[in-house]
């Protein structure tokens, strides 16, 4: 299968370079997301050390008796254990397959670091809160202590190379700076540990099943630390249909959900991709990916850019309305992607 032609961009061209070479970085961005919706993003200065200490973490949690990880099973908030069988990611588009073959250690904006906040009824609707109205869980594994911290650690990186990544794609849509990074001070974010059990512990995929069905995500944008394997990523292109995704070591992979493209006005897609099931003829396979989902400010009115920039006249969302709606179309249980 063909190689799906995902660019790369180097951000020290954004953080370190001339205003000529920021100007030529955002006009690559805005190429390339007009045809694919996804970037490969070197030259970000985040230490892999980190994301594979985060790794190491999660798979001595994942490999924990069932019964312990229970204990740490997601309830009604977004942190937390969620398990086989609770997540079909493709129903958020309306395809109908069975459910997701993965794992999830799910966290949420504030809950590595800080007490549970509420969002008040009367608040005005230009007011930002990092949380919407429920109660997020404060739930980390006795078993695995190193996990909250290194998590903590690895979402305070991914939110500030996600506000470097928005004020290049502001510049790319020919916006102020901040354009977007004003509606982010305390974003919405999700984070989410993806393990892929290998088929000699899941057994023989359903038919039309895999580890994460088709979808668009939901938010602004996603990075993405992946570990290539033959049960990996793949991304739908109008032409040629399913590729496999490119991998470069030491890259991360950016795609733009739904929230983005509406904001954009059409002009940039959100990347449909999908994760492959286990393989047969590699039984042994196992996949850790980790996914961290940036959002704006819940009561963020997302009002799509006017022609000539924007291409289809969407109409306006509240950001955190959209987000809960999707997320719950995908649950069987509860849980993200």
């Amino acid at each position: 299968m063909a190689t799906s032609p995902i660019p790369t961009i180097d951000l020290t061209s954004w953080t370190t370079n001339s205003p000529q070479e920021r100007r030529q970085l955002a006009a690559h961005i805005d190429q390339s997301l007009q045809t694919t919706g996804f970037l490969l993003v070197t030259g970000h200065g985040i230490d892999f050390a980190l994301p594979t200490r985060v790794r190491q973490a999660a798979h001595d949690f994942f490999h924990l008796p069932p019964a312990v990880k229970k204990r740490y099973a997601q309830n009604a908030g977004q942190e937390g254990w969620i398990g086989r069988g609770q997540v079909t990611t493709a129903h958020s588009e309306g395809t109908d397959t069975p459910p997701d073959l993965l794992e999830v250690w799910a966290a949420a904006a504030n809950s590595t670091t800080h007490p549970p906040i509420t969002q008040p009824e009367t608040a005005h609707p230009n007011t930002t809160h990092p949380h919407t109205t429920h109660h997020v869980p404060d739930i980390w594994p006795d078993e695995v202590p190193a996990l909250r911290g290194l998590v903590a650690q690895y979402t305070e990186r991914m939110r500030t190379l996600a506000d470097t990544l928005l004020e290049a794609m502001a510049s790319a849509l020919r916006q102020p700076a901040d354009f977007f990074t004003r509606h982010t001070a305390r974003p919405n974010w999700a984070f989410n540990i993806n393990w892929y059990p290998a088929a000699r512990e899941t057994g023989a995929a359903a038919p039309g099943q895999f580890r994460i069905g088709p979808h668009t995500d939901f938010g602004l944008i996603t990075i993405l630390d992946r570990q290539t394997g033959q049960g990996g990523l793949q991304v739908h292109d109008d032409k040629d249909g399913w590729q496999d995704a490119p991998y470069e070591p030491g890259a991360f992979t950016l795609n733009i959900g739904d929230l983005m493209a509406r904001w954009s006005g059409g002009r940039w897609h959100s990347g449909r991709h999908r994760v492959l099931p286990p393989p047969a003829d590699a039984p042994g396979e196992e996949l850790t990916s980790l996914v961290y989902f940036h959002a704006c400010d819940p009561h963020t009115r997302i009002t799509p850019l006017q022609a000539p920039l924007g291409r289809t006249p969407y109409d306006p969302v509240i950001a955190g309305d959209y987000i809960r709606d999707k997320l719950q179309a995908i649950t069987a249980g509860h849980g993200r992607k």
